[in-house]
């Protein structure tokens, strides 16, 4: 009898959601749905339900790099994707204990960064500092990043509210940092979801779907970029990742789950 092939395993170094819409819950559910085996190093874990955080714990550092270092040690991993990281501590220890990991495969993992800095609610996930960490050593390591349009304007510097600038900044971060950034516009609001592939060299290409009223964002970040790591760790190109984890968001989106309760009307992908 033939075996089964293993599925690519992913890794996705984020936050616990109990709410299980958003962090390495909606992470992991992208990734197990795109074919891939999802692992999970968890960075803190968050109190918290769509439209509102009530509280973060942060683990402790070296836990973080210790289920890093773990992951590598037991699985073949072939794609990375973090969220929210929280604080300049965590970021270095999950970092860190990543190359280290890596510094002998000939064959890099794909490595997602999803710069995760304010939940949809509006509440703060990221220490002030650790934007710093993050311009310093995590982008410039990255395959891909995917800010939406509050985290492009803190990396750009500047307030950023339409495609034209979306693109602008895009293309000065993507030259910047040396790598591939995916702007996403649907916090734009407009009447299609737009979003923007924008590779070093000012090679750009954008990824529409209609944008869909009256759905709670809470989580679809997560759900995007690590559909993009999994499909990454399929072999696609990155164009093909991306444009395939846009498919999966806007069919998640449309598909999303109801509750009816006084405050989440709509609970994420």
């Amino acid at each position: 009898m033939s075996r089964i092939a293993a599925p690519p395993a992913v890794l996705t170094i984020a936050g616990s959601d109990n709410s299980a819409g958003a962090g390495l819950q909606a992470d992991s559910k992208a990734i197990t749905a795109m074919g891939c085996y999802a692992l999970t190093a968890v960075t803190c874990i968050v109190a918290e339900v769509p439209g509102k955080v009530s509280m973060i714990q942060p683990v402790k550092p070296a836990v973080v790099a210790e289920q890093v270092r773990l992951s590598f040690e037991a699985f073949p991993v072939a794609a990375v994707k973090t969220g929210m990281l929280h604080s300049e501590a965590i970021l270095n220890a999950a970092l860190d204990a990543l190359l280290a990991a890596t510094a002998s495969l000939r064959v890099k993992p794909a490595l997602v960064v999803d710069p995760v800095m304010v939940a949809s609610s509006g509440d703060p996930l990221l220490e002030p500092e650790t934007v710093a960490a993050y311009r310093r050593r995590l982008l410039p390591l990255a395959t891909l990043v995917t800010p939406n349009l509050d985290e492009l304007s803190v990396l750009a510097g500047r307030p950023v509210k339409t495609l034209e600038e979306m693109e602008a900044a895009g293309a000065e971060l993507a030259e910047e940092y040396q790598t591939a950034f995916l702007l996403k516009g649907g916090h734009l609001r407009a009447r299609e979801a737009v979003d923007i592939l924008v590779a070093p060299g000012g090679a750009s290409e954008q990824f529409a779907a209609p944008f869909i009223r009256g759905a709670d964002p809470h989580g679809t970040g997560c759900t995007y970029s690590a559909a993009i790591a999994a499909g990454l760790a399929h072999s696609l190109t990155l164009r093909q990742a991306v444009a395939q984890a846009k498919q999966f968001i806007t069919r998640a989106i449309l598909t999303r789950h109801r509750w009816k309760h006084a405050e989440i009307l709509n609970h994420g992908c």
